[in-house]
């Protein structure tokens, strides 16, 4: 073998094994979800519940309390028996939580799910701004609608224009009387940037709610909104949860003593599930009264060993994080972490510690007026993720309805040259404001939208005035953050749906199929037509042209890309590109043996002399790929992503690859014939 070989041959080899450990997950999850497949029909047999009901308490940990709940006995199945399925199935999920990141992602139209569009109302949201509201400012901003219905012209240029026309001022309706119609409308543009931003926040939120892996929630233009929710079929489901009103409240931590007393119970109900004897309570028992609050040294072990079940394992074991000598007096205690000013759970224990507060026993020993919220985003401690845990009182001191407004200010005094949030209660907030931080002083009270809380400020005085300040914020865009949630409590402005559409599983799995026999099809006949004209250096190239293939899906893997159905046309259309190198390889080697050249020889200027061309024709192709990347949208980027990793692909097989095979053959043997 060449000297200058030696580097290529470790490049090929490192990325076919990069490739196939890529792929792994992905061939993993294929597999992991047919099992699930048979869990979620079984549930549904068995229960009221249907498959997205159950997807949904996956999400949210509660699928066992929800499965007895619902439990018809349809089959002769027992609900231990069916709890048992369930516990198979929660184990699975989380394996196939980790392999989900890590798989090749399929879009709507190959996995089906549910496409909305929303628009937001800008009319409504004028209508609403309105300081005064009469049949002329109706009028007014109907012909706006119609007008820009008909031309296509942006409503804030042709607002001002109606009401000129009209003889209105839009200092009538909106802004301060000395404003110009220009501050107006930059005003009012404003407002409608930040109306989307707030129902943006609202939506996100709210998607948990279907249990989607990973949902698509985006803004399109001004005024879009754009939705996609794989695996979810239900149409007018997701339309109910998504246009109704996000849940803010505002909830006072429970004290530290109730708190401590409810963590007793909920060991004392763990150890009695595994097996063990538990002391006369834990309350008396001699244990270390800080053991909850401080850092752990942390084991990885079994979820199986936590729930001292072994069905945990059944389908693919999963793990925790846990300190064992805790684990043996206070299990519960041991998944937790002491950050400081609170509880944290890591982001490895989340599920696990979900699933245990919502179990059946659990439930019944925690008090009825408080209840245990997780943080909506994990935070960074150290080297490690948690997501801070409170025990809240379980009634609101406050709802999202009293909040008028929040904007983010710098702060003065002890905070001066800090980014704060103002909050401005109504007339009604106010008033339960300040009696609340009045009775409440150095306690925290938790902002929670929607079951999550965002933030947990401490009440550091009675504050009468109706008007709040929340400091604490790293940066200016956690307080915008903060602040959008302040004012998220309902959607800001109607969204209505302009465009719907559902991809049911079996079309998408149809499409799957179509697809896959197309790329077969269309590399059987590459495959023979390589062999038949070319020889046995068709055959090079058809190993180059798996290779090529492996390294492609490997790529849309490894950087999390989404296969969509203009995909698998990219990967068709590269099939048949990927030996067009070749091709011209071989045919300028089959010149150079007619000229009389050894296979040597024959070999290096057949490379040499194609490589130009090889080059120039991939690379206007790869330009023109990324320019539809760049400049396309939804099925055009999804084409264009497919071609261009297939064309540096193929580039690298058809050019490396197959000189590799050619130069250690000629080297290894004595040819007096090339079978070309």
């Amino acid at each position: 073998m060449r000297r200058n070989n030696l580097f290529k041959t470790i490049i090929v080899v490192l990325a076919v094994v990069w490739s196939i450990v890529v792929l792994m997950p992905t061939l993993q999850l294929k597999q992991q979800q047919k099992t699930a497949d048979s869990y979620y029909a079984e549930i549904e047999g068995n229960t009221t519940l249907t498959t997205n009901d159950v997807k949904a308490s996956l999400a949210s940990g509660n699928l066992e309390l929800r499965v007895r709940d619902t439990f018809v006995d349809n089959s002769g199945k027992s609900v231990d028996d069916l709890v048992d399925d369930v516990t198979a199935l929660v184990a699975l999920d989380e394996e196939m939580v980790k392999n989900e990141p890590k798989s090749i992602k399929l879009g709507l139209d190959l996995q089906g799910g549910t496409y909305l569009v929303y628009e937001v109302d800008l009319p409504d949201l004028l209508e609403n701004l309105a300081k005064d509201r009469d049949s002329s400012l109706e009028d007014a901003i109907g012909a706006v609608s119609a007008r820009i219905a008909t031309n296509n012209e942006d409503f804030f240029d042709v607002l001002p224009i109606v009401f000129s026309e009209a003889g209105l001022s839009l200092s009538r309706y909106f802004g301060s009387r000395g404003d110009s119609g220009a501050d107006i409308v930059s005003e009012l543009q404003t407002e409608a940037e930040d109306a989307v931003e707030r129902t943006l926040e609202v939506l996100r939120n709210r998607i948990d709610q279907f249990g989607v892996s990973e949902p698509s929630i985006t803004k399109r233009g001004a005024r879009r909104i754009v939705i996609e929710l794989a695996g979810i079929q239900d149409v007018e489901r997701a339309k109910k949860i998504i246009g109704t009103t996000a849940l803010l409240e505002f909830q006072l931590e429970s004290e530290p003593d109730l708190l401590s007393s409810v963590l007793d119970r909920i060991n004392l109900v763990m150890k009695k599930q595994l097996g063990r004897e538990p002391k006369d309570s834990l309350a008396t028992a001699e244990v270390d009264a800080d053991t909850t609050y401080k850092m752990r040294e942390e084991t990885e072990v079994s979820v199986s060993e936590i729930l001292g079940t072994a069905d945990g394992a059944s389908d693919g074991d999963t793990t925790v994080m846990l300190d064992q000598d805790v684990f043996q007096d206070r299990p519960f205690d041991a998944m937790l972490a002491n950050l400081g000013f609170g509880l944290g759970v890591p982001i490895k224990n989340v599920r696990t510690v979900e699933r245990i507060l919502n179990s059946p026993e659990v439930r019944e020993v925690l008090p009825d007026d408080v209840e245990f919220l997780l943080f909506s985003q994990p935070e960074k401690y150290g080297e490690q993720e948690y997501y801070r845990l409170h025990l809240v009182t379980k009634d609101p001191e406050l709802t999202g309805n009293m909040v008028a407004n929040a904007q983010v200010q710098i702060g003065s005094q002890l905070q001066a040259g800090q980014s704060v949030v103002g909050m401005e209660l109504t007339g009604e907030g106010g008033k339960v404001f300040s009696r609340v931080t009045g009775a409440n002083v150095g306690k925290r009270l938790a902002i929670v939208l929607d079951g999550k809380i965002v933030s947990i400020p401490n009440i550091q005085e009675r504050i009468p005035s109706g008007r709040a300040q929340i400091s604490g914020m790293a940066n200016i865009e956690e307080a915008k953050d903060l602040a959008i949630v302040l004012r998220a409590g309902a959607l800001p402005a109607p969204i209505e749906v302009i465009e719907e559409r559902t991809v049911g599983p079996s079309l998408g799995q149809d499409s799957i199929e179509k697809g896959t026999y197309s790329a077969l099809v269309g590399l059987t006949f590459v495959v023979i037509f390589m062999v038949v004209y070319y020889r046995l250096s068709g055959l090079v190239a058809n190993i180059a042209l798996f290779l090529n293939m492996l390294i492609m899906l490997a790529f849309l893997a490894g950087f999390h890309a989404t296969l969509t159905l203009p995909g698998v046309a990219g990967i068709i259309l590269t099939i048949g590109m990927a030996v067009d190198a070749n091709v011209l390889i071989f045919e300028r080697i089959r010149e150079e043996l007619r000229n009389g050249k050894t296979i040597r020889a024959a070999i290096d200027g057949g490379y040499g002399r194609a490589f130009t061309t090889i080059l120039d024709a991939n690379v206007t192709t790869l330009l023109t790929a990324l320019v539809l990347y760049q400049f396309g949208t939804g099925p055009l980027r999804g084409f264009a992503l497919t071609l261009s990793i297939g064309i540096l692909a193929s580039m690298f097989t058809a050019i490396v690859v197959t000189r590799i095979i050619f130069d250690y053959f000629t080297n290894k043997m004595t040819l007096k014939k090339l079978s070309i």
